[in-house]
């Protein structure tokens, strides 16, 4: 659901510019409490493994495809302060080395598939977790979460494009193909969400943010003799051998997405492209302002194979989220 340059005046482009700049200054700050330097790789595999599975579009109705946008995700693994930053990266690194998203059109963007998905989703997961205990409710949460999340950013889009869109639309019926397309479009990432989230809680359990509550407190004794107690809002101990494995293997799996599986992508125009089609606004883009990038379309301008340029994209985020992720990071975290 990247929206292109275009598609918004200069009113609604400028106000979600700084709407998305505020929300990261504050995430910045916030991730401190969620980052240390255990789980500060996690950020920047979890944004890199979203830009691989963005690039995997599944088909949903006839001529009509989705993929991943990714923010319940983010907050459920890492946190919601941090899952916005990984957003934020995902889409900063789509939209200037890819052409994907336009650059006017960032603010918006950020807003929506990284604030407004990541707010959505947080507070359902927050909701199912809080109610039913257990790691069932885990998983079950990050499905509905990722579901509602999805339909939740695609009307928020309606509102926006309403208020402030360069094409008169009916919003009545924007708003029910947007947010019936995208309830589909939801279901594949509540499945995409529940596998990735129970896959990590299976293995490296310690390592799902929205699963510390699952953590009773306990009290670590280290080498010197110093206590340390561990509570339900802080990490749960580390498996023996470190969390390196794991990172190296996330790596791989992101890898073989980006470099092999996004061949078979399905080539459909996504749920906003779709709906713009139909009622008449997806006219309203323009080009964007880098697409005759080589990199641009994820390779397709400059003839480089899309796999090797998902490798690339990949390697970007993982560097620019991990870097921001250690620089933001609590310092006088205790390692466990």
């Amino acid at each position: 659901m990247h929206v292109p340059d275009g598609f918004f005046n200069v009113a609604v482009s400028v106000s979600a510019g700084v709407v998305a700049a505020a929300g990261v200054a504050v995430c910045l700050r916030g991730a401190r409490r969620e980052l240390d330097d255990r789980t500060a790789p996690m950020a920047g595999l979890v944004a890199a493994f979203i830009f691989a599975v963005q690039m995997l579009n599944f088909p949903v109705a006839a001529g009509t495809s989705g993929h991943l946008l990714g923010g319940a995700l983010a907050a459920i693994l890492v946190g919601p302060y941090t899952g916005v930053l990984c957003m934020a990266v995902v889409l900063l690194v789509q939209g200037f080395f890819f052409a994907d998203g336009g650059l006017t059109a960032l603010g918006v963007n950020i807003t929506l598939m990284g604030i407004v998905t990541v707010l959505a989703g947080w507070g359902i997961f927050r909701l199912v977790s809080g109610a039913v205990k257990g790691k069932g409710a885990i998983v079950a949460g990050s499905f509905l979460a990722a579901l509602i999340s999805v339909p939740v950013s695609a009307l928020a889009f309606t509102l926006l494009f309403w208020i402030g869109g360069t094409a008169p639309i009916e919003i009545g019926a924007v708003a029910a193909a947007m947010g019936g397309v995208h309830v589909l479009i939801g279901i594949g990432e509540g499945l995409i969400t529940a596998v990735t989230v129970g896959t990590v809680l299976a293995v490296r359990p310690d390592l799902v943010y929205g699963a510390r509550g699952l953590t009773s407190a306990l009290v670590l004794r280290g080498a010197d003799g110093s206590t340390t107690e561990v509570t339900p809002d802080t990490p749960a101990p580390a498996k023996p051998g470190g969390g390196r494995p794991f990172l190296v293997a996330g790596v791989g799996v992101t890898l073989v997405l980006a470099g092999i599986v996004s061949f078979f992508a399905s080539a459909d125009p996504d749920g906003l492209e779709s709906v713009g089609e139909d009622k008449g606004f997806l006219s309203q883009a323009t080009d964007h302002l880098l697409g005759t990038w080589a990199l641009a379309d994820y390779g397709d301008v400059g003839g480089i194979p899309v796999g090797v340029a998902g490798v690339i994209g990949v390697g970007i985020t993982l560097i620019v989220a991990g870097g921001i992720a250690y620089a933001a990071r609590n310092r006088s975290s205790v390692k466990v």
